[in-house]
């Protein structure tokens, strides 16, 4: 359980949108700490110095902040992927769009943990599609299909390895968060460099992606 927080001093009329980024930010720290599940509004309005109902007044459940929180991580992502993911056509190109995803998960763990690596309804967002997609969210879907539409890309152009790129792109996403997981809930396994192991895991997904001539 969290134990001693800190207190935000209290906000004047008027600050109800820093407020609710103040409530955001103590739970995205909370939730990285402790999970969804170790964290309740009581402590999350405790850290941030109002009462419960105050908090209630800009989110009306846990699982409204932590909707929102995963929201925001997959749009920042998404932001990401866009401004760096273009023309790629070359494996050194390939991995240092791969590296995108990497970067972001390492660089923000506590949004990657409440986006990728907590279940709960805040993932659950309906989208049209087949059944089976309701367990994946519309910012995720989002984010998703623009290496989709990389890997895709490649395979128009006659570049892509394989004969199937939705598969090849899921199995691509598949093995970027295998290695962002783990290098954030398990800090202390004797892993190599971290930049070696990073760039090289880009660099084998990379050559997985790419067809091989010859």
């Amino acid at each position: 359980m969290p134990g001693t927080l800190h207190r935000s001093p209290r906000k004047a009329k008027g600050a109800g949108a820093e407020r609710r980024e103040e409530i955001l930010a103590a739970a995205l720290r909370l939730f990285g700490e402790y999970g969804l599940y170790g964290v309740s509004t009581r402590q999350i309005a405790q850290a941030v110095g109002v009462s419960q109902p105050t908090l209630y007044a800009y989110f009306t459940s846990k699982d409204e902040i932590a909707a929102e929180l995963h929201a925001r991580a997959f749009r920042e992502l998404e932001a990401r992927l866009k401004l760096g993911v273009r023309d790629v056509d070359t494996l050194e190109a390939v991995a240092a769009s791969l590296r995108i995803y990497i970067d972001f998960g390492l660089e923000n763990p506590d949004a990657y943990r409440v986006a990728f690596m907590i279940e709960g309804p805040h993932g659950r967002v309906a989208v049209e599609g087949p059944a089976d997609e309701s367990d994946v969210s519309v910012p995720g879907h989002t984010a998703f299909d623009i290496l989709r539409r990389m890997i895709a890309d490649l395979h128009r152009r006659g570049l892509g390895a394989g004969d199937d790129p939705e598969r090849m792109a899921q199995s691509i996403w598949a093995g970027m968060h295998g290695l962002v997981s783990l290098l954030i809930a398990r800090p202390g396994f004797p892993w190599v460099e971290r930049e070696a192991l990073v760039a090289g895991h880009v660099r084998m997904l990379a050559a997985m992606a790419m067809r091989r001539d010859g």
